[in-house]
């Protein structure tokens, strides 16, 4: 399984990472690495069309919105896998 939110298709980020150097000379200012930003993904289990349940991978961000409440109550559809 891909790092992929299911419902709203979120996915990792690229990123650079600053050590705050405190010395005030231009020579040695603050060096960057880089870095992923993941995204915090949840397994849930949600109803299956036929019956039963089926786990995905929602970010906690769309835990609390209308369209993965929607998936919850059957209203909406499933989400095809990213």
């Amino acid at each position: 399984m891909s790092k992929v939110c299911a419902v709203s298709g979120r996915k990792a980020q690229a990123g650079r990472n600053t050590r705050h150097v405190h010395s005030g000379q231009w020579a040695h200012r603050a060096p960057k690495t880089c870095r992923v930003f993941n995204v915090n993904l949840q397994t849930v289990s949600v109803p299956a069309p036929g019956g039963g349940t089926q786990k995905i991978k929602v970010a906690a961000r769309m835990l609390t919105s209308r369209k993965f409440k929607a998936i919850l109550a059957g209203q909406a559809p499933l989400p095809k896998s990213f």
